[in-house]
């Protein structure tokens, strides 16, 4: 666990100003020494704080847990294609065996045949099966993806980020992480 997501280190949940987490896999969070310094220089608001305060000579402020920007950053539209976004649309397993270790991708129509690296040829796979696999299409291998590959939407990899949450969740953060989610009947 890192200082920023452990309970010591004073995590602050950033929202963009519709209170909305600028992005939930990662979270966005900034350390408590990057929130204060953005509310000194007027660009958010204080929405939660801990119990914690900092103190100078002259003046306490207690840590805020979660602050909004006061101007609206668009959400991008496209994902990057990142490996990391490749596997997030894949929920991190393999999509011939379900393994969850060892994770790499794989090329359905394998660059040496002409096959590109992109949303629509690239899944996760593991090691194991990716070197099972090797130069074949997957046809040719008997070896069927879980998912086809696919280019997903923001919305889909935020839904996606939803199931992995960081290993620290402040309680003043539930209510902005998952409003926006269906409510049960």
């Amino acid at each position: 666990m890192n200082a920023h997501t452990s309970p010591s280190g004073w995590p602050v949940l950033v929202l963009n100003a519709d209170f909305r987490p600028l992005s939930y896999y990662p979270l966005s969070l900034w350390s408590w020494q990057d929130a204060i310094k953005a509310v000194f220089l007027d660009r958010v608001n204080i929405v939660a704080h801990y119990d914690k305060a900092v103190h100078s000579p002259s003046f306490e402020m207690r840590l805020p847990s979660v602050v909004s920007l006061k101007t609206f950053v668009k959400p991008t539209t496209n994902p990057a294609f990142t490996r990391f976004n490749v596997f997030l649309r894949d929920r991190f397993s393999c999509q011939y065996c379900g393994d969850h270790d060892d994770l790499t991708f794989d090329h359905l129509i394998p660059r040496s045949r002409g096959g590109q690296t992109t949303w629509d040829n690239v899944v996760t796979a593991c090691a194991a099966c990716n070197l099972r696999k090797g130069n074949k299409t997957p046809s040719e291998a008997g070896m069927r993806p879980g998912q086809l590959p696919f280019q997903p939407s923001v919305t889909h990899l935020h839904r996606n980020g939803r199931l992995f949450p960081p290993n620290y969740l402040h309680e003043s953060w539930m209510d902005y992480l998952y409003w926006d989610t269906e409510l049960d009947p």
